[in-house]
């Protein structure tokens, strides 16, 4: 039998929740099925993560430190806000385009029959998300391309769209792409 390295399987166990996550039918994942998967038995799977909510909290580790170190190259390397601004969004919805799974995570459906502090994590990730917008855009009024008595509400109109999209991408079994059109889209909300 092979060992694998400290860590290895922890990552293993995570890579196959995201692909089982993949399966546009939705159905619930079990422990059973997922160690089934990995090949191991449930209590390996328990020796490496407390609980499901535990596998669920690494999914989402991923995606905050994914997505917001993406947010902090843009906004570090763009100058200019509305380019930030559109940007982001560009990044958020490309992210969820090729992680399917994790976009299932983000809208927050698979959470539901689980411990819920993820939810809320999900919920904190997506003000998170509207405050960098939020940033975004109060740099591009200091510069002159918007009011910036509309940032806040342009924020929440941005984050706003973006969770439609991830939504509307999950609820059609990945057929209806986040980018879709997405370019015009976005240009007319920066309007």
């Amino acid at each position: 039998m092979a060992s694998t390295k400290p860590g290895e399987r922890k990552l293993q166990i995570l890579q196959t929740l995201a692909s089982m996550l993949e399966n546009p039918k939705g159905e619930k994942i079990t422990t059973a099925a997922l160690a089934a998967k990995v090949e191991v038995s449930e209590a390996a799977l328990y020796r490496h993560f407390a609980s499901k909510a535990q596998m669920f909290e690494g999914l989402i580790e991923f995606i905050e430190s994914s997505i917001f170190g993406l947010i902090n190259q843009i906004s570090e390397q763009q100058e200019d806000g509305l380019l930030q601004t559109q940007a982001i969004i560009q990044m958020l919805l490309n992210f969820s385009e090729r992680n399917p799974g994790m976009t299932r995570v983000l809208i927050g459906d698979v959470l539901v029959n689980e411990d819920e502090r993820l939810q809320v994590r999900m919920n904190q990730l997506a003000e998170r998300v509207e405050m960098a917008f939020r940033q975004s855009l109060r740099l591009a009024a200091t510069q002159g391309h918007l009011p910036e008595a509309e940032a806040a509400a342009r924020a929440s109109l941005l984050c706003s769209f973006v969770l439609g999209r991830w939504m509307r991408f999950a609820k059609t079994g990945f057929k209806q792409l986040p980018t879709e059109q997405a370019t015009l889209q976005i240009a007319m909300l920066l309007r």
